[in-house]
């Protein structure tokens, strides 16, 4: 994998498609050469949810949720109920890391294309909570924000469970 945070021009999609390859290349190389057992584990007391198999299957759900769900307004076939809010985190431990990880990736795939294929300003289906319908470029400005954060808790993670760091 080469990850790059560099954009091959400088104008805007080129660089906000760049970096949110980049945050997913990043989450990727977070859980390399990890064993199957430390991926589930969850080393924080306080968090029974946080293995790199949840973080990795909660980006995954939450890609599928703001670009079927709220841009093209698609059903929410996602895992999590009323009951169960964090579900994906819960069943992910059930899943390899590689089968997660796959899953992930021909997602991205999937979803770059639908970037690549929408103008950044074309207006997403459905409203997000304040009622109006954010744009495709707010979208994408969200999951970079989203998969960022994230990716500082699979750096914790990983520490905690092998001691592992960087990347």
């Amino acid at each position: 994998m080469t990850r790059t945070d560099t954009p091959p021009t400088w104008d805007e999609r080129a660089s906000l498609t760049t970096f949110l390859d980049y945050v997913r290349d990043t989450a990727r190389m977070k859980c390399e050469g990890v064993s199957p057992d430390d991926a589930r584990k969850a080393p924080l007391p306080g968090s029974p949810l946080m293995t790199l198999c949840g973080l990795i299957d909660h980006l995954r759900w939450v890609e599928y949720y703001w670009f079927e769900v709220v841009f093209l307004g698609a059903e929410d076939a996602g895992p999590w109920t009323e009951e169960d809010p964090d579900r994906e985190m819960r069943i992910a431990v059930d899943v390899p890391l590689a089968d997660l990880l796959a899953e992930y990736d021909e997602q991205c795939a999937r979803y770059r294309e639908l970037v690549a294929a929408h103008d950044l300003d074309a207006p997403a289906q459905r409203p997000i909570r304040d009622g109006r319908r954010a744009g495709l470029r707010w979208v994408v400005l969200h999951l970079i924000e989203e998969t960022a954060r994230h990716n500082g808790h699979l750096d914790i993670v990983r520490e905690l469970v092998d001691g592992r760091t960087g990347a």
